[in-house]
């Protein structure tokens, strides 16, 4: 294995690790808000789609996806998060990483990623896959911090116009700029207690601070929808 690699997978299991032990069982509740209101959508849309949360880590993101026909979390490190308690999750967890999916063509209806895709190594290979697999008509839901510097864990770091990257083979939707804000009351402390202060980003201010980026995004196709 890449030695760089292998230390990127240590650093990600330690953090979640360390996250248990202050949080056991790992909060799930969020995501529900975050796939539906975030978004504009409610849980009937999701109703007998396909779902697969790139980089869902072992919170169980999907579980409160019941009515879906199909609920698959990609991660590279899906086997190891076993003893963190993924087996009690009726969600099921497939040990990939994003640049190769291992699904055939329009296998999904909903393709996301929730503050993952900069721990991605091959930022234009994963976009590539997340269209190959998306169905026509698909959406692709995205959450993700920018301008923040490259780690161990966070190799890839973007900016705004991240978006032109997914274009034409995917269609903005929608898209909104947040403020990166301190720790809030909800007890994630991250971006998704962020999003949900929900205060836009100010383009006018120059100083150089995480934002958080929100889109959702349609691959072209003739559904009729």
């Amino acid at each position: 294995m890449n030695p760089n690699l292998a230390e990127k997978g240590h650093a990600e299991l330690a953090f979640w690790e360390s996250r248990l032990k202050q949080q056991n069982p790992l909060r799930n509740d969020h995501f529900e808000y975050f796939y539906t209101t975030h978004f504009g959508l409610n849980r009937e849309f999701y109703r007998g789609m396909k779902i697969l949360d790139i980089g869902c880590g072992p919170r169980g993101s999907l579980e409160w996806a019941t009515d879906a026909d199909l609920r698959i979390g990609l991660d590279p490190l899906a086997d190891a998060y076993r003893k963190l308690g993924i087996d009690r999750h009726t969600m099921q967890y497939v040990a990939s990483s994003a640049e190769e999916i291992p699904f055939p063509d329009e296998s999904f209806d909903i393709v996301s990623s929730f503050n993952s895709l900069d721990h991605v190594d091959d930022l234009d290979a994963v976009i590539t896959e997340i269209s190959r697999v998306l169905r026509a008509s698909g959406h692709f839901l995205l959450i993700s911090d920018i301008h923040h510097h490259p780690t161990t864990l966070e190799p890839t770091a973007f900016s705004w116009d991240v978006v032109a990257k997914f274009q034409p083979s995917l269609q903005v939707v929608k898209e909104r700029h947040f403020e990166y804000t301190v720790k809030s009351e909800d007890g994630f402390g991250d971006i998704y207690g962020s999003l949900r202060r929900g205060i836009p980003y100010d383009h006018t201010d120059p100083t150089e601070r995480y934002g958080i980026l929100s889109a959702r995004f349609r691959k072209p196709g003739s559904s009729g929808e």
